[in-house]
């Protein structure tokens, strides 16, 4: 089984790039965050992405980077189409968060808003509804980015044929510390 990687983005809290080249990203205001900025450059125009947590917005823009790249048509149901992300820290960015709500009993406020994020999986679901992929999708914690647990993770993937194009990436963030890789792949 041959497959090709199409198209790849990269953001790290020192850029954004789409397929190697760099996109020059506007500060919108002095006090915005950068993956804020990155959304309004790229003028994507997707609400539900200001209630995300960070590291599904930072997974959601290089996903969005993809697919457009590729001009995929979001209102098309993609039955062949799965999503795969790998991270080191899971949602501990949103776990710490959501404790802070919860630790003092004088002031304890579970907060529902943090507490839906505390799952990475998130990400992937986030991507599919976006773009109404119909096919499998999973997240996997690994010690580390492994090029050949992604390379073994998108094999077992193709392997079923059911599966001609996938979504695979690299999406970390920890406190502020982003690192997102996501590729778009297809069986050639």
């Amino acid at each position: 089984m041959k497959f090709r990687i199409k198209a790849y983005s990269r953001i790290t809290n020192n850029g954004v790039w789409l397929n190697g080249e760099e996109i020059k990203i506007a500060k919108t205001d002095a006090n915005s965050h950068f993956l804020d900025d990155i959304y309004r450059t790229l003028n994507i125009g997707y609400l539900k992405f200001f209630k995300m947590d960070r590291l599904c917005k930072a997974g959601f823009l290089s996903s969005e980077l993809v697919m457009n790249a590729m001009k995929i048509d979001r209102n098309i149901p993609k039955k062949d189409f799965a999503v795969i992300c790998f991270n080191r820290s899971s949602s501990l960015d949103d776990d710490n968060l959501y404790q802070k709500t919860i630790q003092n009993p004088e002031n304890y406020y579970p907060s529902p808003s943090v507490f839906v994020y505390t799952l990475p999986n998130i990400i992937t679901g986030e991507i599919a509804i976006r773009n109404k992929i119909l096919g499998e999708t999973s997240f996997y914690i690994t010690e580390k980015i492994s090029a050949e647990q992604i390379f073994n993770a998108i094999q077992d993937v193709f392997s079923t044929g059911a599966v001609s194009t996938l979504l695979c990436g690299w999406t970390e963030y920890y406190e502020d510390f982003c690192d997102v890789l996501m590729m778009y792949i297809e069986i050639t």
